[in-house]
């Protein structure tokens, strides 16, 4: 808590780019919101009556979702933990959305992955398993 917008800029800072902040900016609807709402075009329709014109994003864990999401109209699809045979059907399928690959996505992955037709690749490996360098000076 209290460390996104550092992160952010560490990412920005190394060459990255961020296409959202937060939820002020852009709707990431995922699994609870799902359920909550009974089903991603439901939270689709809920979340666009709200805030018109703000970007929506769904993540998903199947193809099956994919093409529930893009047939909501989303603007963006995360593809959560999808193998190479999905990605594969995903990128086949033809679409309005953007794609996001998600999850366990390391950066020795990222150079494969930005060949399967990805519009953005987001990793948790930049900010959660980075260990701190040990700076102290210690004269004797």
């Amino acid at each position: 808590p209290g460390l996104r917008t550092a992160q952010k800029y560490a990412v920005n800072c190394g060459g990255c780019h961020n296409h959202r902040i937060g939820l002020f900016d852009a709707y990431l609807i995922k699994e609870n919101h799902i359920l909550a709402c009974g089903g991603i075009q439901a939270a689709v329709d809920t979340a666009r009556a709200n805030n018109p014109g703000k970007i929506v994003e769904v993540e998903v864990e199947s193809i099956e979702e994919l093409k529930l999401a893009h047939n909501a109209g989303v603007d963006i699809v995360m593809l959560d933990n999808f193998d190479a045979g999905m990605l594969k059907q995903a990128s086949e399928i033809e679409r309005a959305a953007k794609f996001e690959v998600s999850g366990n996505v390391t950066i020795d992955k990222v150079s494969e992955l930005r060949l399967a037709n990805i519009d953005f690749i987001s990793t948790g490996d930049l900010t959660k398993n980075v260990t701190a360098t040990d700076l102290s000076m210690r004269i004797l």
